[in-house]
């Protein structure tokens, strides 16, 4: 909160820094915590799963390639961390000015699968968008 009381040019002073920051906590630290001290991961309510749907049964409109969705996931996604959650809502934007008959569904399932082919780096369960983070590997 001290930080937005910065104003514009004070918040952009600190925008890296602290970007890096929560990179290396949630990216380096918090994993290899989480997996050396399981009973250390936060509890309580577990978040739901936002979308279930998986790419292989996916069936793309013969108008849209794998390569269009990719464009439009990677032209959403930032190097640093971001909510799953958010990139669907900025890609499906984009979807939306093309005109394309794409789901938010069918984005996330693709993003699984750009995180599991190693062109996104993503944490979490990428399933529960706003508990899962996603960025482009540097």
């Amino acid at each position: 909160m001290t930080i937005f009381d910065l104003g514009k040019e004070g918040r952009k002073a600190f925008a890296d820094p602290l970007g890096n920051v929560v990179h290396a906590l949630h990216f380096e630290l918090l994993p290899v915590i989480y997996e050396q001290f399981p009973d250390m991961r936060p509890r309580g309510a577990e978040a739901a799963i936002t979308s279930t749907l998986r790419w292989d049964q996916v069936r793309l409109p013969s108008s849209v390639t794998e390569a269009d969705v990719d464009a439009i996931i990677l032209s959403a996604v930032s190097p640093r961390a971001q909510k799953v959650g958010m990139v669907v809502i900025r890609a499906l934007k984009r979807v939306e000015e093309l005109g394309l008959p794409i789901s938010d569904e069918v984005l996330a399932a693709r993003i699984q699968v750009l995180v599991e082919a190693g062109r996104l780096e993503g944490a979490g369960d990428l399933r529960k968008w706003y508990n899962s983070e996603v960025r482009l590997k540097d």
